[in-house]
Protein backbone atom coordinates (compact mmCIF):
# COMPACT_ATOMS: atom_id res chain seq x y z
CA UNK A 1 0.00 0.00 0.00
CA UNK A 2 1.33 3.46 -0.85
CA UNK A 3 2.08 6.13 1.66
CA UNK A 4 -0.66 8.40 0.28
CA UNK A 5 -3.36 5.75 0.87
CA UNK A 6 -2.27 5.23 4.55
CA UNK A 7 -2.53 8.96 5.20
CA UNK A 8 -6.02 9.06 3.70
CA UNK A 9 -7.33 6.06 5.83
CA UNK A 10 -5.92 7.12 9.18
CA UNK A 11 -8.31 10.05 9.90
CA UNK A 12 -11.32 7.87 9.03
CA UNK A 13 -10.39 5.15 11.50
CA UNK A 14 -9.75 7.75 14.23
CA UNK A 15 -13.14 9.31 13.67
CA UNK A 16 -14.77 5.89 13.85
CA UNK A 17 -13.15 5.08 17.23
CA UNK A 18 -14.12 8.48 18.60
CA UNK A 19 -17.68 7.86 17.51
CA UNK A 20 -17.79 4.50 19.32
CA UNK A 21 -16.45 6.05 22.51
CA UNK A 22 -19.01 8.82 22.35
CA UNK A 23 -21.79 6.30 21.92
CA UNK A 24 -20.50 4.30 24.93
CA UNK A 25 -20.44 7.44 27.12
CA UNK A 26 -23.97 8.33 26.03
CA UNK A 27 -25.14 4.78 26.79
CA UNK A 28 -23.58 4.83 30.26
CA UNK A 29 -25.11 8.21 31.04
CA UNK A 30 -28.49 7.00 29.84
CA UNK A 31 -28.19 3.83 31.97
CA UNK A 32 -27.19 5.81 35.04
CA UNK A 33 -30.15 8.08 34.60
CA UNK A 34 -32.49 5.16 34.04
CA UNK A 35 -31.25 3.34 37.17
CA UNK A 36 -31.42 6.52 39.24
CA UNK A 37 -34.97 7.28 38.13
CA UNK A 38 -36.55 3.84 37.88
CA UNK A 39 -34.57 1.51 40.23
CA UNK A 40 -33.35 3.83 42.94
CA UNK A 41 -35.26 2.13 45.79
CA UNK A 42 -34.09 -1.32 44.73
CA UNK A 43 -30.43 -0.32 44.52
CA UNK A 44 -30.61 1.56 47.82
CA UNK A 45 -32.01 -1.55 49.47
CA UNK A 46 -29.28 -3.70 47.98
CA UNK A 47 -26.63 -1.34 49.26
CA UNK A 48 -28.17 -1.20 52.71
CA UNK A 49 -28.39 -4.98 52.81
CA UNK A 50 -24.63 -5.10 52.57
CA UNK A 51 -24.03 -2.56 55.33
CA UNK A 52 -27.17 -2.50 57.51
CA UNK A 53 -27.54 -5.32 59.99
CA UNK A 54 -29.98 -6.17 62.77
CA UNK A 55 -27.94 -7.24 65.77
CA UNK A 56 -29.00 -8.63 69.11
CA UNK A 57 -28.47 -6.62 72.28
CA UNK A 58 -27.58 -9.11 75.03
CA UNK A 59 -29.54 -8.94 78.27
CA UNK A 60 -27.84 -9.06 81.65
CA UNK A 61 -28.59 -12.23 83.64
CA UNK A 62 -30.02 -11.59 87.07
CA UNK A 63 -27.64 -11.48 90.04
CA UNK A 64 -27.80 -14.17 92.71
CA UNK A 65 -27.15 -12.90 96.22
CA UNK A 66 -27.15 -14.46 99.69
CA UNK A 67 -29.75 -13.57 102.31
CA UNK A 68 -27.75 -10.47 103.31
CA UNK A 69 -27.32 -9.17 99.76
CA UNK A 70 -23.76 -10.39 99.24
CA UNK A 71 -23.18 -11.46 95.60
CA UNK A 72 -22.92 -15.17 94.84
CA UNK A 73 -23.25 -14.98 91.03
CA UNK A 74 -22.83 -11.92 88.83
CA UNK A 75 -22.54 -11.25 85.09
CA UNK A 76 -19.75 -9.21 83.55
CA UNK A 77 -19.65 -7.85 79.96
CA UNK A 78 -17.18 -9.58 77.64
CA UNK A 79 -16.48 -9.56 73.92
CA UNK A 80 -16.73 -12.53 71.58
CA UNK A 81 -15.01 -12.69 68.18
CA UNK A 82 -16.96 -14.02 65.19
CA UNK A 83 -16.40 -14.10 61.44
CA UNK A 84 -18.05 -14.43 58.05
CA UNK A 85 -16.27 -17.55 56.70
CA UNK A 86 -16.53 -16.60 53.03
CA UNK A 87 -14.81 -13.25 53.61
CA UNK A 88 -12.19 -14.74 55.90
CA UNK A 89 -11.47 -17.53 53.42
CA UNK A 90 -10.33 -14.87 50.95
CA UNK A 91 -7.35 -13.83 53.09
CA UNK A 92 -5.60 -17.11 54.06
CA UNK A 93 -2.31 -15.27 54.34
CA UNK A 94 -3.63 -13.59 57.52
CA UNK A 95 -4.89 -16.70 59.31
CA UNK A 96 -1.67 -17.27 61.25
CA UNK A 97 -1.71 -13.66 62.43
CA UNK A 98 -5.34 -14.00 63.50
CA UNK A 99 -4.73 -17.29 65.31
CA UNK A 100 -1.84 -15.73 67.24
CA UNK A 101 -3.98 -12.77 68.32
CA UNK A 102 -6.83 -15.06 69.36
CA UNK A 103 -4.53 -17.41 71.22
CA UNK A 104 -5.70 -20.50 69.32
CA UNK A 105 -3.93 -23.16 67.27
CA UNK A 106 -3.40 -21.94 63.68
CA UNK A 107 -4.05 -25.35 62.14
CA UNK A 108 -7.32 -25.76 64.01
CA UNK A 109 -8.42 -22.28 62.98
CA UNK A 110 -7.61 -22.98 59.32
CA UNK A 111 -9.54 -26.25 59.41
CA UNK A 112 -12.51 -24.52 61.03
CA UNK A 113 -12.63 -21.84 58.35
CA UNK A 114 -12.25 -24.31 55.48
CA UNK A 115 -14.96 -26.65 56.80
CA UNK A 116 -17.47 -23.87 57.37
CA UNK A 117 -17.09 -21.72 54.27
CA UNK A 118 -20.72 -22.22 53.31
CA UNK A 119 -21.97 -20.74 56.58
CA UNK A 120 -22.70 -17.09 57.19
CA UNK A 121 -21.41 -17.00 60.76
CA UNK A 122 -18.88 -18.80 62.95
CA UNK A 123 -17.50 -18.11 66.42
CA UNK A 124 -13.74 -17.72 66.58
CA UNK A 125 -13.27 -17.11 70.32
CA UNK A 126 -15.84 -16.50 73.04
CA UNK A 127 -15.70 -14.34 76.15
CA UNK A 128 -12.55 -12.25 75.75
CA UNK A 129 -11.91 -9.24 77.92
CA UNK A 130 -12.45 -5.96 76.02
CA UNK A 131 -8.71 -5.17 75.81
CA UNK A 132 -7.94 -8.49 74.19
CA UNK A 133 -10.81 -8.08 71.74
CA UNK A 134 -9.52 -4.62 70.75
CA UNK A 135 -6.13 -6.13 69.90
CA UNK A 136 -7.80 -8.68 67.60
CA UNK A 137 -9.92 -6.06 65.86
CA UNK A 138 -6.91 -3.78 65.41
CA UNK A 139 -5.66 -6.27 62.82
CA UNK A 140 -8.51 -5.14 60.50
CA UNK A 141 -8.99 -8.53 58.88
CA UNK A 142 -11.89 -8.86 56.44
CA UNK A 143 -14.91 -10.69 57.85
CA UNK A 144 -13.86 -10.58 61.53
CA UNK A 145 -16.13 -8.79 63.99
CA UNK A 146 -17.02 -8.61 67.70
CA UNK A 147 -20.21 -9.07 69.69
CA UNK A 148 -20.94 -8.03 73.26
CA UNK A 149 -21.93 -10.90 75.58
CA UNK A 150 -22.01 -11.57 79.33
CA UNK A 151 -20.03 -14.07 81.32
CA UNK A 152 -21.02 -15.45 84.73
CA UNK A 153 -18.64 -15.07 87.69
CA UNK A 154 -18.96 -16.65 91.14
CA UNK A 155 -17.16 -14.63 93.85
CA UNK A 156 -17.20 -17.48 96.42
CA UNK A 157 -15.91 -20.08 93.96
CA UNK A 158 -16.11 -23.65 95.19
CA UNK A 159 -17.50 -22.61 98.58
CA UNK A 160 -20.92 -22.09 96.96
CA UNK A 161 -20.56 -24.10 93.75
CA UNK A 162 -22.88 -26.98 94.64
CA UNK A 163 -25.77 -24.69 95.58
CA UNK A 164 -25.56 -22.01 92.90
CA UNK A 165 -24.46 -24.31 90.09
CA UNK A 166 -23.20 -22.75 86.85
CA UNK A 167 -24.16 -21.62 83.35
CA UNK A 168 -22.76 -22.76 80.01
CA UNK A 169 -20.91 -20.53 77.55
CA UNK A 170 -24.25 -19.24 76.24
CA UNK A 171 -25.16 -18.17 79.81
CA UNK A 172 -27.88 -20.80 80.23
CA UNK A 173 -28.20 -22.47 83.63
CA UNK A 174 -26.89 -26.04 83.76
CA UNK A 175 -26.92 -26.99 87.45
CA UNK A 176 -28.10 -25.82 90.85
CA UNK A 177 -30.04 -22.60 91.37
CA UNK A 178 -28.86 -21.37 87.96
CA UNK A 179 -30.87 -24.19 86.40
CA UNK A 180 -33.72 -24.23 88.92
CA UNK A 181 -34.45 -20.53 88.44
CA UNK A 182 -33.43 -20.25 84.76
CA UNK A 183 -36.69 -18.66 83.63
CA UNK A 184 -36.39 -15.89 86.25
CA UNK A 185 -32.67 -15.25 85.92
CA UNK A 186 -32.54 -15.23 82.12
CA UNK A 187 -33.03 -11.82 80.52
CA UNK A 188 -34.77 -11.06 77.24
CA UNK A 189 -32.35 -9.83 74.53
CA UNK A 190 -33.16 -6.67 72.57
CA UNK A 191 -32.26 -5.77 69.00
CA UNK A 192 -31.13 -2.77 66.97
CA UNK A 193 -30.29 -1.90 63.37
CA UNK A 194 -26.69 -0.82 62.81
CA UNK A 195 -24.26 0.11 60.04
CA UNK A 196 -21.14 -2.03 59.81
CA UNK A 197 -17.96 -1.33 57.88
CA UNK A 198 -16.26 -3.91 55.68
CA UNK A 199 -14.42 -5.27 58.72
CA UNK A 200 -17.70 -6.01 60.46
CA UNK A 201 -17.30 -3.22 63.00
CA UNK A 202 -20.35 -1.20 64.04
CA UNK A 203 -19.86 2.36 62.84
CA UNK A 204 -23.33 3.73 63.53
CA UNK A 205 -26.49 2.80 65.42
CA UNK A 206 -29.39 3.39 63.03
CA UNK A 207 -32.41 2.59 65.16
CA UNK A 208 -33.50 0.65 68.23
CA UNK A 209 -35.95 -2.16 67.51
CA UNK A 210 -36.48 -3.51 71.04
CA UNK A 211 -34.82 -2.81 74.37
CA UNK A 212 -33.21 -5.69 76.31
CA UNK A 213 -34.87 -6.68 79.58
CA UNK A 214 -32.45 -7.88 82.29
CA UNK A 215 -33.16 -11.03 84.28
CA UNK A 216 -34.60 -10.93 87.78
CA UNK A 217 -32.20 -10.70 90.72
CA UNK A 218 -32.57 -13.48 93.28
CA UNK A 219 -31.87 -13.50 97.00
CA UNK A 220 -31.15 -16.94 98.35
CA UNK A 221 -31.73 -18.25 101.85
CA UNK A 222 -28.01 -19.08 102.07
CA UNK A 223 -25.95 -17.11 104.61
CA UNK A 224 -22.49 -16.90 103.07
CA UNK A 225 -20.87 -16.70 106.52
CA UNK A 226 -22.47 -19.95 107.67
CA UNK A 227 -21.81 -21.45 104.24
CA UNK A 228 -18.11 -20.71 104.54
CA UNK A 229 -17.97 -22.15 108.07
CA UNK A 230 -19.60 -25.38 106.91
CA UNK A 231 -17.35 -25.59 103.85
CA UNK A 232 -14.18 -25.04 105.86
CA UNK A 233 -14.99 -27.53 108.60
CA UNK A 234 -16.27 -30.23 106.26
CA UNK A 235 -13.23 -29.98 104.01
CA UNK A 236 -10.90 -30.08 107.01
CA UNK A 237 -12.62 -33.18 108.39
CA UNK A 238 -12.57 -35.00 105.05
CA UNK A 239 -8.85 -34.32 104.68
CA UNK A 240 -8.04 -35.15 108.30
CA UNK A 241 -9.80 -38.52 108.17
CA UNK A 242 -8.70 -39.27 104.59
CA UNK A 243 -12.34 -39.72 103.63
CA UNK A 244 -13.84 -40.18 100.19
CA UNK A 245 -16.17 -37.22 100.60
CA UNK A 246 -18.89 -35.67 102.72
CA UNK A 247 -21.91 -33.42 102.97
CA UNK A 248 -23.34 -30.95 105.45
CA UNK A 249 -26.70 -29.15 105.57
CA UNK A 250 -27.84 -26.37 107.90
CA UNK A 251 -31.55 -25.47 108.05
CA UNK A 252 -33.40 -22.70 109.85
CA UNK A 253 -35.84 -24.70 111.99
CA UNK A 254 -38.33 -21.83 112.21
CA UNK A 255 -38.62 -21.14 108.46
CA UNK A 256 -37.36 -24.18 106.52
CA UNK A 257 -34.69 -22.07 104.79
CA UNK A 258 -31.39 -23.64 103.74
CA UNK A 259 -28.68 -21.56 105.42
CA UNK A 260 -25.76 -23.69 104.24
CA UNK A 261 -25.22 -26.73 102.04
CA UNK A 262 -21.74 -28.01 101.21
CA UNK A 263 -20.14 -31.13 99.75
CA UNK A 264 -16.72 -32.65 99.28
CA UNK A 265 -15.16 -33.02 96.82
CA UNK A 266 -16.09 -29.56 95.58
CA UNK A 267 -15.62 -27.73 92.28
CA UNK A 268 -14.99 -24.16 91.19
CA UNK A 269 -17.78 -22.95 88.85
CA UNK A 270 -15.45 -20.23 87.51
CA UNK A 271 -13.23 -22.90 85.97
CA UNK A 272 -15.14 -24.58 83.16
CA UNK A 273 -12.27 -27.02 82.58
CA UNK A 274 -12.96 -28.42 86.09
CA UNK A 275 -16.64 -29.21 85.49
CA UNK A 276 -16.48 -32.97 86.13
CA UNK A 277 -19.90 -34.50 86.81
CA UNK A 278 -18.43 -36.54 89.65
CA UNK A 279 -17.49 -33.31 91.41
CA UNK A 280 -20.33 -30.93 90.62
CA UNK A 281 -23.27 -33.10 91.66
CA UNK A 282 -24.82 -31.87 94.90
CA UNK A 283 -24.48 -34.98 97.07
CA UNK A 284 -26.62 -33.50 99.84
CA UNK A 285 -29.55 -33.55 97.39
CA UNK A 286 -28.83 -36.31 94.91
CA UNK A 287 -27.03 -39.05 96.88
CA UNK A 288 -28.92 -41.33 99.22
CA UNK A 289 -27.63 -43.19 102.26
CA UNK A 290 -28.91 -45.48 104.93
CA UNK A 291 -29.11 -43.11 107.91
CA UNK A 292 -28.24 -45.61 110.62
CA UNK A 293 -28.95 -44.68 114.22
CA UNK A 294 -30.00 -41.13 113.31
CA UNK A 295 -33.38 -42.79 112.50
CA UNK A 296 -33.94 -43.96 116.08
CA UNK A 297 -35.65 -40.74 117.26
CA UNK A 298 -38.43 -41.29 114.71
CA UNK A 299 -38.89 -44.86 115.90
CA UNK A 300 -39.26 -43.41 119.42
CA UNK A 301 -41.85 -40.91 118.13
CA UNK A 302 -43.95 -43.82 116.84
CA UNK A 303 -43.51 -45.63 120.17
CA UNK A 304 -44.70 -42.63 122.19
CA UNK A 305 -47.64 -42.08 119.84
CA UNK A 306 -48.74 -45.68 120.30
CA UNK A 307 -49.31 -45.11 124.02
CA UNK A 308 -47.43 -48.30 124.84
CA UNK A 309 -44.17 -46.52 125.67
CA UNK A 310 -43.05 -43.54 127.73
CA UNK A 311 -39.61 -42.04 128.17
CA UNK A 312 -39.06 -44.20 131.26
CA UNK A 313 -40.56 -47.45 129.93
CA UNK A 314 -38.06 -50.29 130.52
CA UNK A 315 -36.62 -52.17 127.55
CA UNK A 316 -34.63 -55.38 128.02
CA UNK A 317 -31.66 -55.52 125.64
CA UNK A 318 -29.96 -58.56 127.18
CA UNK A 319 -27.76 -60.27 126.15
CA UNK A 320 -26.74 -57.45 123.79
CA UNK A 321 -27.98 -59.26 120.71
CA UNK A 322 -31.12 -60.72 119.18
CA UNK A 323 -31.63 -63.13 116.34
CA UNK A 324 -34.37 -62.87 113.71
CA UNK A 325 -34.48 -65.74 111.25
CA UNK A 326 -30.87 -65.92 110.00
CA UNK A 327 -30.02 -62.30 110.88
CA UNK A 328 -28.38 -61.17 114.13
CA UNK A 329 -28.82 -57.68 115.56
CA UNK A 330 -26.05 -56.57 117.92
CA UNK A 331 -25.12 -53.79 120.31
CA UNK A 332 -21.48 -52.93 121.01
CA UNK A 333 -22.03 -54.44 124.49
CA UNK A 334 -24.76 -55.85 126.70
CA UNK A 335 -26.65 -52.87 128.17
CA UNK A 336 -29.13 -55.08 130.01
CA UNK A 337 -32.33 -53.34 131.04
CA UNK A 338 -32.63 -49.70 130.06
CA UNK A 339 -35.44 -47.23 129.51
CA UNK A 340 -36.51 -45.64 126.22
CA UNK A 341 -34.39 -42.52 126.81
CA UNK A 342 -31.31 -44.65 127.39
CA UNK A 343 -31.99 -46.54 124.14
CA UNK A 344 -31.38 -43.22 122.39
CA UNK A 345 -28.56 -42.15 124.68
CA UNK A 346 -26.59 -45.38 124.29
CA UNK A 347 -27.79 -45.94 120.71
CA UNK A 348 -28.94 -49.51 121.32
CA UNK A 349 -29.85 -51.36 118.13
CA UNK A 350 -31.41 -54.18 120.13
CA UNK A 351 -33.49 -51.73 122.14
CA UNK A 352 -34.74 -49.91 119.03
CA UNK A 353 -35.58 -53.24 117.40
CA UNK A 354 -37.57 -54.49 120.38
CA UNK A 355 -39.52 -51.21 120.46
CA UNK A 356 -40.23 -51.35 116.73
CA UNK A 357 -41.40 -54.98 116.86
CA UNK A 358 -43.89 -54.04 119.56
CA UNK A 359 -45.56 -51.53 117.19
CA UNK A 360 -47.95 -52.00 114.32
CA UNK A 361 -45.90 -51.97 111.08
CA UNK A 362 -48.33 -49.57 109.40
CA UNK A 363 -48.03 -47.07 112.27
CA UNK A 364 -44.21 -47.16 112.19
CA UNK A 365 -44.22 -46.71 108.41
CA UNK A 366 -46.77 -43.89 108.61
CA UNK A 367 -44.61 -42.06 111.15
CA UNK A 368 -41.62 -42.15 108.81
CA UNK A 369 -43.77 -40.94 105.90
CA UNK A 370 -45.07 -38.00 107.92
CA UNK A 371 -41.48 -36.90 108.50
CA UNK A 372 -40.93 -36.88 104.74
CA UNK A 373 -38.94 -40.07 104.24
CA UNK A 374 -39.49 -41.65 100.84
CA UNK A 375 -40.44 -38.32 99.24
CA UNK A 376 -38.46 -35.33 98.02
CA UNK A 377 -38.62 -32.07 99.94
CA UNK A 378 -40.48 -30.20 97.16
CA UNK A 379 -37.59 -27.73 97.03
CA UNK A 380 -37.64 -27.86 93.18
CA UNK A 381 -33.87 -28.29 93.23
CA UNK A 382 -32.77 -30.13 90.04
CA UNK A 383 -32.01 -33.80 90.52
CA UNK A 384 -33.23 -34.08 94.10
CA UNK A 385 -33.58 -37.75 95.07
CA UNK A 386 -36.66 -39.12 96.81
CA UNK A 387 -34.91 -41.74 98.84
CA UNK A 388 -36.43 -45.16 99.37
CA UNK A 389 -38.94 -46.41 101.92
CA UNK A 390 -40.60 -49.76 101.25
CA UNK A 391 -44.29 -50.12 101.98
CA UNK A 392 -45.03 -51.70 105.35
CA UNK A 393 -46.84 -54.46 103.46
CA UNK A 394 -43.46 -55.61 102.13
CA UNK A 395 -41.82 -55.74 105.55
CA UNK A 396 -40.87 -58.98 107.18
CA UNK A 397 -39.98 -59.05 110.86
CA UNK A 398 -36.33 -58.45 109.99
CA UNK A 399 -37.12 -55.34 107.93
CA UNK A 400 -39.34 -53.93 110.67
CA UNK A 401 -36.51 -54.34 113.16
CA UNK A 402 -33.60 -53.06 111.05
CA UNK A 403 -35.49 -50.06 109.72
CA UNK A 404 -35.90 -48.88 113.32
CA UNK A 405 -32.18 -48.16 113.49
CA UNK A 406 -31.72 -46.90 109.95
CA UNK A 407 -31.05 -49.89 107.71
CA UNK A 408 -33.39 -50.90 104.91
CA UNK A 409 -34.35 -47.37 103.87
CA UNK A 410 -32.42 -44.58 102.20
CA UNK A 411 -32.56 -40.80 102.61
CA UNK A 412 -30.70 -37.72 101.44
CA UNK A 413 -28.84 -35.51 103.93
CA UNK A 414 -31.41 -32.79 103.21
CA UNK A 415 -34.34 -35.12 104.01
CA UNK A 416 -32.70 -36.08 107.29
CA UNK A 417 -32.04 -32.44 108.20
CA UNK A 418 -35.64 -31.56 107.41
CA UNK A 419 -36.93 -34.38 109.64
CA UNK A 420 -34.81 -33.12 112.56
CA UNK A 421 -35.99 -29.57 111.90
CA UNK A 422 -39.56 -30.87 112.15
CA UNK A 423 -38.77 -32.35 115.55
CA UNK A 424 -37.17 -29.08 116.62
CA UNK A 425 -40.17 -27.03 115.49
CA UNK A 426 -42.54 -29.00 117.74
CA UNK A 427 -43.76 -31.25 114.95
CA UNK A 428 -44.36 -28.54 112.36
CA UNK A 429 -43.09 -29.61 108.95
CA UNK A 430 -42.12 -26.70 106.70
CA UNK A 431 -41.32 -26.68 102.97
CA UNK A 432 -37.59 -26.48 102.26
CA UNK A 433 -36.63 -23.21 100.58
CA UNK A 434 -33.45 -22.09 98.82
CA UNK A 435 -34.92 -18.58 98.50
CA UNK A 436 -35.02 -16.07 101.32
CA UNK A 437 -38.41 -15.96 103.01
CA UNK A 438 -40.04 -13.09 104.84
CA UNK A 439 -41.08 -14.13 108.34
CA UNK A 440 -44.43 -12.38 108.00
CA UNK A 441 -45.25 -14.40 104.88
CA UNK A 442 -43.96 -17.92 105.51
CA UNK A 443 -45.49 -20.80 103.53
CA UNK A 444 -48.06 -22.90 105.33
CA UNK A 445 -46.70 -25.70 107.49
CA UNK A 446 -48.15 -29.07 108.41
CA UNK A 447 -48.43 -30.35 111.97
CA UNK A 448 -47.24 -33.94 111.60
CA UNK A 449 -46.89 -35.01 115.26
CA UNK A 450 -48.10 -33.83 118.66
CA UNK A 451 -45.95 -30.90 119.88
CA UNK A 452 -45.66 -32.53 123.31
CA UNK A 453 -44.13 -35.68 121.80
CA UNK A 454 -41.73 -33.59 119.67
CA UNK A 455 -40.51 -31.72 122.77
CA UNK A 456 -40.12 -35.00 124.68
CA UNK A 457 -37.99 -36.60 121.96
CA UNK A 458 -35.80 -33.50 121.68
CA UNK A 459 -35.25 -33.71 125.43
CA UNK A 460 -34.21 -37.35 125.05
CA UNK A 461 -31.79 -36.35 122.30
CA UNK A 462 -30.12 -33.95 124.72
CA UNK A 463 -29.13 -36.96 126.80
CA UNK A 464 -27.32 -38.44 123.79
CA UNK A 465 -24.97 -35.44 123.83
CA UNK A 466 -24.37 -35.52 127.60
CA UNK A 467 -21.87 -37.66 129.46
CA UNK A 468 -22.64 -41.31 128.84
CA UNK A 469 -24.09 -40.59 125.38
CA UNK A 470 -22.51 -41.20 122.00
CA UNK A 471 -22.51 -37.56 120.84
CA UNK A 472 -20.54 -35.72 123.51
CA UNK A 473 -18.20 -34.18 120.90
CA UNK A 474 -21.15 -32.32 119.38
CA UNK A 475 -21.48 -30.02 122.40
CA UNK A 476 -21.40 -26.26 121.88
CA UNK A 477 -20.20 -24.01 124.70
CA UNK A 478 -23.06 -21.91 126.04
CA UNK A 479 -25.79 -23.83 124.21
CA UNK A 480 -27.81 -26.95 124.88
CA UNK A 481 -27.55 -29.41 121.99
CA UNK A 482 -29.85 -32.29 121.03
CA UNK A 483 -28.60 -34.80 118.51
CA UNK A 484 -27.90 -38.33 117.45
CA UNK A 485 -24.89 -40.12 116.04
CA UNK A 486 -24.94 -42.72 113.28
CA UNK A 487 -22.25 -45.14 112.13
CA UNK A 488 -23.37 -46.93 109.00
CA UNK A 489 -21.74 -49.77 107.11
CA UNK A 490 -21.78 -48.91 103.42
CA UNK A 491 -23.83 -51.08 101.15
CA UNK A 492 -22.01 -52.60 98.19
CA UNK A 493 -22.87 -55.20 95.60
CA UNK A 494 -23.52 -58.44 97.40
CA UNK A 495 -23.89 -56.98 100.90
CA UNK A 496 -22.18 -54.55 103.26
CA UNK A 497 -18.50 -53.64 103.25
CA UNK A 498 -16.83 -54.31 106.60
CA UNK A 499 -14.18 -51.67 105.94
CA UNK A 500 -16.26 -48.75 104.63
CA UNK A 501 -18.49 -46.63 106.85
CA UNK A 502 -20.58 -43.50 106.77
CA UNK A 503 -20.10 -41.31 109.83
CA UNK A 504 -23.23 -39.28 110.56
CA UNK A 505 -24.44 -36.74 113.08
CA UNK A 506 -27.81 -34.99 113.07
CA UNK A 507 -28.77 -32.43 115.67
CA UNK A 508 -30.49 -29.27 116.86
CA UNK A 509 -29.43 -26.17 118.79
CA UNK A 510 -30.22 -24.52 121.07
CA UNK A 511 -32.21 -27.46 122.44
CA UNK A 512 -34.40 -25.31 124.67
CA UNK A 513 -35.84 -23.58 121.62
CA UNK A 514 -34.24 -25.00 118.46
CA UNK A 515 -33.25 -22.49 115.79
CA UNK A 516 -30.86 -24.55 113.65
CA UNK A 517 -30.88 -28.15 112.44
CA UNK A 518 -27.76 -29.67 110.94
CA UNK A 519 -26.71 -32.97 109.39
CA UNK A 520 -23.09 -33.96 108.78
CA UNK A 521 -22.10 -37.00 106.70
CA UNK A 522 -18.49 -38.13 106.25
CA UNK A 523 -18.08 -40.88 103.65
CA UNK A 524 -15.39 -43.54 104.07
CA UNK A 525 -13.12 -42.17 106.80
CA UNK A 526 -9.84 -44.07 106.47
CA UNK A 527 -7.65 -43.05 109.41
CA UNK A 528 -8.87 -45.63 111.94
CA UNK A 529 -11.78 -43.54 113.23
CA UNK A 530 -15.19 -43.96 111.66
CA UNK A 531 -17.78 -43.58 114.43
CA UNK A 532 -20.26 -40.77 113.89
CA UNK A 533 -19.55 -39.41 117.37
CA UNK A 534 -15.82 -39.16 116.62
CA UNK A 535 -15.78 -38.06 112.97
CA UNK A 536 -19.02 -36.16 112.25
CA UNK A 537 -20.01 -34.75 115.66
CA UNK A 538 -16.98 -32.40 115.96
CA UNK A 539 -17.88 -30.84 112.59
CA UNK A 540 -21.39 -30.19 113.87
CA UNK A 541 -19.97 -28.58 117.02
CA UNK A 542 -17.61 -26.19 115.25
CA UNK A 543 -20.08 -25.10 112.58
CA UNK A 544 -22.95 -24.74 115.03
CA UNK A 545 -20.84 -22.73 117.47
CA UNK A 546 -19.98 -20.18 114.80
CA UNK A 547 -23.44 -20.12 113.21
CA UNK A 548 -25.32 -19.51 116.45
CA UNK A 549 -23.12 -16.54 117.25
CA UNK A 550 -23.25 -15.13 113.73
CA UNK A 551 -27.04 -15.28 113.83
CA UNK A 552 -27.18 -13.71 117.32
CA UNK A 553 -28.99 -16.67 118.84
CA UNK A 554 -28.90 -16.15 122.63
CA UNK A 555 -27.17 -18.87 124.72
CA UNK A 556 -29.37 -21.19 126.78
CA UNK A 557 -26.63 -22.88 128.84
CA UNK A 558 -25.22 -20.08 130.96
CA UNK A 559 -23.53 -22.45 133.41
CA UNK A 560 -21.23 -23.66 130.65
CA UNK A 561 -20.36 -20.10 129.67
CA UNK A 562 -19.61 -19.21 133.26
CA UNK A 563 -17.28 -22.21 133.53
CA UNK A 564 -15.44 -21.09 130.40
CA UNK A 565 -15.15 -17.54 131.73
CA UNK A 566 -13.74 -18.73 135.07
CA UNK A 567 -11.28 -21.03 133.34
CA UNK A 568 -10.12 -18.20 131.08
CA UNK A 569 -9.58 -15.90 134.04
CA UNK A 570 -7.54 -18.61 135.75
CA UNK A 571 -5.27 -18.95 132.72
CA UNK A 572 -4.68 -15.20 132.62
CA UNK A 573 -3.64 -15.22 136.28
Amino acid sequence: MSKSKQQIGHPQRLAFVKGLMLLAVVALLWRMGELNLNQRDFLQGQGDARTLRVVAIPADRGMIADRNGEPLAISSPVESIWAQPQDLAGVPERWDELASALGVDARLLARRIEQRQQREFIWLRRHLNPEHAEQVMALEIDGVATQREYRRFYPMGEVIGHVVGFTNIDDVGQEGVELMMESSLRGTPGSKRVLRDRYGRVIQDVESISEPRPGKDLQLSIDRRVQYLAYRELKTAVQRHRALGGSAVVLDVTTGEVLAMVNQPAFNPNNRADLDSRRFRNRAMTDVLEPGSTMKPFTIVAALESGRFRADTPVDTSPGMMRLASFTIRDIRDYGKMDVTEVLQKSSNVGASRIALALEPKHLWDTFVRFGFGYDSASRYPGEAQGRLLSWRDWREVEQATISYGYGLSVTPLQLARAYATLGDEGRQRPVSFLKLERHALPRHEQVIDPKIAREVVKMLEEAVQDGGTGTRARVAGYRVAGKTGTVRKATRGGYDDDLYLSVFAGLAPASRPRLAMVVVIDGADDGDYYGGVVAAPVFSRVMEGALRLLDVPPDELDTLEGIRVAAMGEQQ
